[in-house]
C-alpha cells in the first residue's frame, strides 16, 4: 500500500509541475532555441518501412523514446498551433506534416543542457524543419523562411530570450553540382538574414556537417559547411554517426549523440565568444 501511495504522490507532483509550467507558459521566461533545416533535424530516428497485409508499404515510427529524449516538465515546444506545450517526441510531428517523423536531436539537446546547468530554467524549442528542402527554399522572403521567423517571434511574446539556432540541412543541395557550388554563399547569407531579421547580430548558430546525402556532391556541401567562418557560428560533424537502412537518415542512437554534440557546441559559444571581422 505504501509503495502505491508513494507512486501516486510522485505522479501527482509531476502533473502539478507540468501543469504549472504549461498552463502559465505564456508568461514564463524561456530559453528559446530554433530547430530548423530538413529531415535529419525534423527527425527520422526509428522510422522504418512497414508492409501491410495488402502489400502496401508505409513509413512508421517505432515509438521508442530513449532515456535521453524523455519529456521534462521544463522543456516546452511551440506546436503547430503556436501554443506552448510540454515537449515530447516526435518534436516535428505537426510541423513536418507531409512526412513520418521520429526521433530528432532536439530533446537530447535540451536534456543535455539541463544536465549541464540544472538552473537554466525553462527551455522552449521552436521546431521549424521540413524534410526534403533545398537551401533556396529557405531564402529570405520565401514561405519557409518567413514561417520560421514568424514562429520565433511568436515564441518571444510570452517572455524569454532567443538563445540560439540549430541548423541541419544540405542533403538536397548535394544532388546538383551548381547547387553544391553555390551552397556556401547561400548558407552564409541565410545565417546573416536570420540574425538581421531577429535583430540578434551575434545569435549563436550551431550547424551540422552532413553525414549522408542522396546525391554525388556531399563532400562539396561538407566543405562549405565546415568552411563557414562567421562569428559565433559552430559546426558539428555528423559523419560517422549510425545511419538507418535507407542510408540517408540518422538512427535514434545517432540522434541522441547528435543532440549532445549540439549542446556541447552551443555551450562553447557561451563560454568563449571573441567577435571577429573575418567572415570568409
Amino acid at each position: 500500500m505504501l509503495p502505491l501511495l508513494l507512486l501516486m504522490l510522485l505522479s501527482h507532483s509531476r502533473w502539478v509541475a507540468t501543469a504549472n509550467v504549461t498552463n502559465g507558459c505564456n508568461s514564463i521566461a524561456k530559453n528559446i532555441f530554433i530547430l530548423s533545416g530538413q529531415s535529419n533535424m525534423s527527425g527520422r530516428g526509428g522510422v522504418f518501412n512497414q508492409t501491410s497485409s495488402s502489400g502496401t508499404v508505409n513509413l512508421t515510427w517505432d515509438g521508442i523514446v530513449p532515456p535521453e529524449c524523455q519529456p521534462n516538465p521544463s522543456v516546452l515546444r511551440l506546436n503547430g498551433g503556436l501554443t506552448w506545450v510540454e515537449a515530447h517526441e516526435p518534436l516535428h510531428k505537426d510541423i513536418d506534416v507531409n512526412k513520418t517523423c521520429g526521433v530528432g536531436p532536439g530533446m537530447s539537446f535540451a536534456n543535455e543542457l539541463k544536465m549541464d546547468d540544472p538552473d537554466i530554467g525553462v527551455i522552449g524549442l521552436v521546431p521549424c524543419a521540413i524534410g526534403g528542402t533545398n537551401i533556396t527554399q529557405w531564402v529570405r522572403g520565401g514561405w519557409l523562411y518567413n514561417e520560421m521567423i514568424r514562429r520565433t517571434k511568436v515564441a518571444l511574446q510570452g517572455g524569454g530570450t532567443i538563445r540560439g539556432m540549430l541548423w541541419y540541412q544540405g542533403e538536397s543541395d548535394a544532388i546538383d553540382l551548381d547547387d553544391a557550388k553555390l551552397y556556401k554563399g547561400r548558407l552564409k547569407k541565410f545565417f546573416k538574414d536570420v540574425r538581421k531579421d531577429l535583430e540578434l547580430p551575434t545569435l549563436p548558430i550551431v550547424q551540422v556537417a552532413l553525414a549522408t546525402a542522396p546525391g554525388p556532391y556531399m563532400e562539396v556541401i561538407r566543405k562549405a559547411q565546415l568552411g563557414i567562418n562567421l562569428p559565433n557560428v559552430r559546426c558539428v560533424d555528423a559523419k560517422g554517426l549510425p545511419i538507418g537502412p535507407d542510408l540517408l537518415h540518422l538512427t535514434t542512437p545517432a540522434q541522441v549523440q547528435l543532440g549532445k554534440m549540439l549542446a556541447n557546441a552551443f555551450l562553447q559559444t557561451q563560454r568563449v565568444f571573441l567577435p571577429s571581422s573575418n567572415s570568409s
